[in-house]
């Protein structure tokens, strides 16, 4: 409806030949004062030259002159130039109902229809499971292809790692030393190894099975294979715990194997991109307008994460993706411009390139931070934080602040069962909802598709009513912006005008005609709570 009455406004500024470039419309945060405002008339007092009340008047006039199909009951000018607008009531009532019939569709969109787009996230190598870090951008990963999946797109999720060079030696190389020590070596465990649990469960597994006849293997691949196997079906379970599956894992080595790495040097060299010197490879970033330049090849001949990272987004267009979606943590904030910079180069598009930054996550208990280690009780690794609190819990808490704030994960918040915790005030008000419902059913009254819809009189009625119709353009919103909080923020709201109104009205009356219809009302908003809920990856629970 915002954009309904956007639309009437700005086609009244024309009428007016009035400037329409600056229109806001916003809810009004007082019922009594109509459903929207604008501060369009103070806004333009500048540019006209004309005190704001006599431009508002104009406004209004011209409105009701336009208002043959009577959109608005009422608008009226307030304060120092504000327009408040109130919306006739039976233009909702067919909305109501195109909810119901929507059902599971409505919120849906087909902006997207025909495009598709590649969600790359997590992306963490296979050199131990996953952490709280590692979460946050799991969840904003999967909630942003579910926003693009709802507006039409055909989305791939992808994660991309890399199975070599010397984070992974290092890791073959723990293992051995810890499968040494399972077959009773007594020996130093080096400084540098992994030195989580979960190497020494990979060591025992090892020794289980061979006891210690590879105590003399002179092929640390083995070892190297053996954790990365594991480590990856642990990766796999901790991700299928929140509900995410990946469609495709891209490994690194393929961009070696294939040759695209040599052929992006070869690229860059024939755009006089790269330069040697001491004895390593050079990007010449400062030539295309990067503040410096950047070794991609070092003098050992390995190359730095920027060159396969330039490599593999190349892949993506290749791939014929219309849009690509990277969700990185805090620490690649100074990377990707570079990969972005070379593919302007190569030709392509980086427009159609989004990179989304998150921060990172501090895990709170007590009112303390909890300190990152790999003791057990310190929910260090993803898993264990799903065990403590949920996947549903786990899944809000990581979505629920705009990815660019940092994130403090609350523990005690996160596991009480009350109001306090948000993902429980969610879901218990779609439970209660659901409710209602079937405690009408018990009373033998049903979904009536032709009920009075016009006895739904009340302000607090016309709110939820409004709050549930700004899903569908939320939704196109979030396509954009790309920010899971939007939802997270609409779904608050919308609970807790539900909450209201459940406070101080009854659903189920001796009144049927009264009852029919605001059971119409309860069954919308419980549609759009359950498919919001769904966007984001939450349960909706029909009781608790």
């Amino acid at each position: 409806m915002r954009n309904k009455v956007l639309e009437k406004l700005q086609g009244t500024l024309v009428e007016l030949n009035f400037p329409t470039d600056t229109v806001i419309i916003q809810n009004s945060k007082n019922p009594d004062h109509g459903d929207f405002s604008s501060n369009i008339a103070m806004i333009l007092s500048g540019k006209l030259k004309q005190p704001p009340q006599k431009i508002a008047d104009e406004i209004i006039q011209k409105l009701f002159e336009l208002n043959s199909d009577n959109f608005f009951s009422n608008v009226e000018k307030a304060g120092p130039g504000f327009i408040n607008f109130k919306l006739n009531k039976n233009l909702f009532h067919g909305k109501l109902l195109h909810v119901l019939k929507s059902d599971t569709e409505f919120g849906k969109s087909s902006i997207g229809k025909g495009k598709s787009a590649n969600v790359e996230f997590v992306s963490a190598n296979p050199t131990g499971p996953l952490t709280v870090g590692h979460g946050r951008g799991a969840m904003l990963g999967d909630t942003v292809a579910n926003i693009l999946e709802w507006n039409g797109y055909k989305v791939q999720r992808e994660y991309y790692f890399n199975n070599a060079g010397r984070q992974m030696r290092v890791l073959g190389q723990s293992v051995y030393s810890r499968y040494l020590k399972t077959c009773g070596q007594d020996l130093k465990f080096d400084d540098e190894f992994y030195q989580g649990e979960y190497i020494k469960e990979i060591a025992e597994l090892i020794f289980n099975e061979f006891g210690d006849s590879l105590m003399s293997d002179q092929n640390p691949d083995y070892f190297k294979d053996k954790a990365e196997k594991f480590i990856f079906e642990d990766i796999k379970s901790s991700l299928k715990k929140l509900g995410l599956e990946f469609d495709h894992f891209y490994n690194e080595q393929e961009l070696y194997n294939s040759g695209k790495i040599q052929h992006i040097l070869d690229e860059l060299d024939s755009n006089g991109l790269i330069y040697q010197k001491d004895d390593a490879t050079w990007f010449k970033g400062t030539q295309i307008g990067r503040d410096v330049d950047k070794v991609l090849v070092k003098k050992t001949g390995e190359p730095t994460y920027r060159l396969p990272d330039m490599a593999y987004h190349k892949t993506k267009f290749e791939r014929g993706f219309d849009l690509c979606i990277d969700v990185f943590g805090a620490d690649h904030i100074d990377t990707y411009p570079d990969v972005l910079a070379v593919i302007d180069q190569l030709g392509y598009d980086s427009n159609k390139v989004k990179v989304l930054i998150h921060q990172f996550v501090t895990i709170m208990k007590n009112g303390e931070q909890v300190k990152m280690s790999t003791r057990k009780a310190n929910f260090v690794t993803l898993d264990e934080l799903i065990d403590e609190v949920g996947a549903d819990v786990v899944r809000y808490f990581f979505i629920m602040r705009g990815m660019s704030t940092h994130l403090n994960f609350d523990l005690d918040i996160a596991k009480d069962q009350s109001d306090n915790n948000p993902v429980f005030y969610l879901q218990y008000a779609h439970a209660r909802m659901c409710n209602i419902i079937n405690r009408a059913k018990g009373f033998g009254h049903t979904i009536n598709l032709k009920a009075d819809l016009g006895l739904l009189k009340e302000d607090e009625e016309q709110q939820l009513i409004n709050q549930l119709l700004k899903l569908p353009e939320l939704i196109e919103k979030c396509s954009i912006q790309l920010e899971p909080q939007l939802i997270v923020n609409f779904l608050h709201e919308f609970a807790s005008k539900f909450h209201k109104y459940y406070a101080h009205f009854k659903v189920i009356t001796d009144d049927k005609k009264l009852t029919d219809a605001r059971l119409i009302l309860i069954k919308a908003i419980q549609i759009a709570m359950r498919n919001g809920l769904t966007l984001i990856g939450i349960n909706a629970p029909e009781r608790m």
